[in-house]
C-alpha cells in the first residue's frame, strides 16, 4: 500500500474499457446520454462503431444490451446508477438476469456522488434491489486497482454483472502482492483489536481510521468486500475469527446492503461479536457533498476512530 491519491474510479473504468475494446471488437458500449458523465468521450472518438447512444431512455438501454448480448457481443450498459437500477429494474430482472445474458451494467456516479443534486439522483438502494434478483453479481470497487481489474475480468465473466462507480479521486489501497478476483473479498490489513468491513468508496475511510487507531496502539483488520453478491462468507468469517468488535460501513441504505448481509451471517453462525452497522439511515438524508454526507452519518475517519475506541472499551 502506498497511500497515494489515484484517479476517480470512473476515469479508470473508462480508460480500461477503451484499452480492452481496442483489442476486442466484440466489446460494445451502450449509453443513455451519459458518455460525458461516464468519461466515454474518448471511447466514442476512437471507437465510434463500438458505442451506441440511446438517449435518455434507460429501459431501452438495458433491452438493447440484452439483445446485443444475445447476438454474441460483450456489452457494457453505462448509465447513472440512480436511474439504471430504479427505472430499469424490470428490464434488468427479466431481459438480463432471467434471460442469463452476460452483459455488464455499469452504474456511474453511484451512491451519493451527485452530492447536492439530492435524493432523486442518489442510488442508496441498488445493492438491496439487485441482491434480490437471482443470477446477478454485484461489485463495488474500492480503488483504482479494483476498478480496473473488475473490467478486465468482466470480459470473460459469463453471468450478468453490475458494477458501481463513484466520481471522487481515491487512495491506492493495494500492495503489489495482492490480487483481485470477482467474488473473493480482500483483507487489506490485519489487526487483533477490531475489524472494519466496507465496500466501494467507504473502504478508504475505514483504512484511514485504522491508521489513526494504530497511532494509539489499536490494531485493526480492514476488509474490502468489493463483491456484494456473491458474498464471500469464507473470508468474512476468517476476518472476524476471535475478534470482539466489528464495524461495517457502506455508501448505501442500512437496509438491504453490506451491513445486513454481515448481520445475517453472524446470526446464523451464532457468532458473539459487538457489531455496528453504518450507512444511510431511513430518512431523507442531509443535503451536501458526498464527503459531507458520509461524515454526517458517522463515516469520517475521526468519527470511525472514536466509535471503534468506544466499542473496544
Amino acid at each position: 500500500m502506498n497511500n497515494t491519491i489515484g484517479k476517480p474510479n470512473l476515469e479508470i473504468f473508462a480508460d480500461t474499457l477503451l484499452n480492452e475494446a481496442k483489442k476486442n471488437k466484440n466489446i460494445i458500449v451502450v449509453t443513455s446520454d451519459s458518455r460525458g458523465s461516464g468519461k466515454l468521450v474518448n471511447f466514442g472518438k476512437e471507437l465510434p462503431s463500438q458505442l451506441i447512444e440511446v438517449g435518455i431512455a434507460e429501459q431501452n438501454l438495458v433491452a438493447v444490451c440484452a439483445g446485443l448480448s444475445a447476438g454474441g457481443k460483450k456489452v457494457f450498459g453505462v448509465s447513472p446508477a440512480s436511474f439504471l437500477t430504479a427505472r430499469s429494474l424490470e428490464q434488468i430482472k427479466n431481459d438480463i438476469a432471467y434471460s442469463n445474458r452476460p452483459a455488464v451494467m455499469v452504474g456511474i456516479s453511484a451512491g451519493i456522488s451527485y452530492g447536492q443534486l439530492g435524493a432523486t439522483h442518489h442510488s442508496i438502494h441498488d445493492y438491496a434491489t439487485l441482491r434480490t434478483i437471482n443470477n446477478m453479481t454485484i461489485v463495488s470497487p474500492a480503488d483504482n486497482f479494483e476498478a480496473s481489474e473488475v473490467i478486465k475480468q468482466s470480459i470473460n465473466y459469463e453471468k450478468p454483472l453490475y458494477i458501481r462507480y463513484g466520481k471522487k479521486p481515491l487512495l491506492n489501497l493495494y500492495s503489489k502482492e495482492q490480487n483481485f478476483k470477482i467474488g473473493k473479498a480482500n483483507i487489506l490489513k490485519k489487526g487483533s483489536d477490531l475489524v472494519f468491513i466496507a465496500t466501494g468508496e467507504t473502504v478508504q475511510r475505514a483504512y484511514l481510521s485504522s491508521q489513526l487507531l494504530e497511532k494509539e496502539g489499536i490494531q485493526s483488520t480492514v476488509v474490502s468486500m468489493h463483491t456484494l453478491k456473491p458474498f464471500d462468507k469464507e473470508t468474512f468469517l476468517e476476518a472476524i475469527l476471535n475478534q470482539k468488535v466489528l464495524i461495517s460501513l457502506e455508501e448505501h441504505s442500512v437496509y438491504g446492503g453490506l451491513g445486513e448481509m454481515c448481520a445475517s451471517v453472524i446470526t446464523q453462525e451464532k457468532i458473539n461479536i459487538n457489531y455496528k452497522i453504518l450507512g444511510i439511515p431511513d430518512e431523507y438524508m442531509v443535503n451536501g457533498s458526498q464527503s459531507d454526507v458520509l461524515d454526517h452519518y458517522g463515516m469520517s475517519p475521526e468519527k470511525l476512530t472514536n466509535l471503534a475506541k468506544s466499542m473496544i472499551e
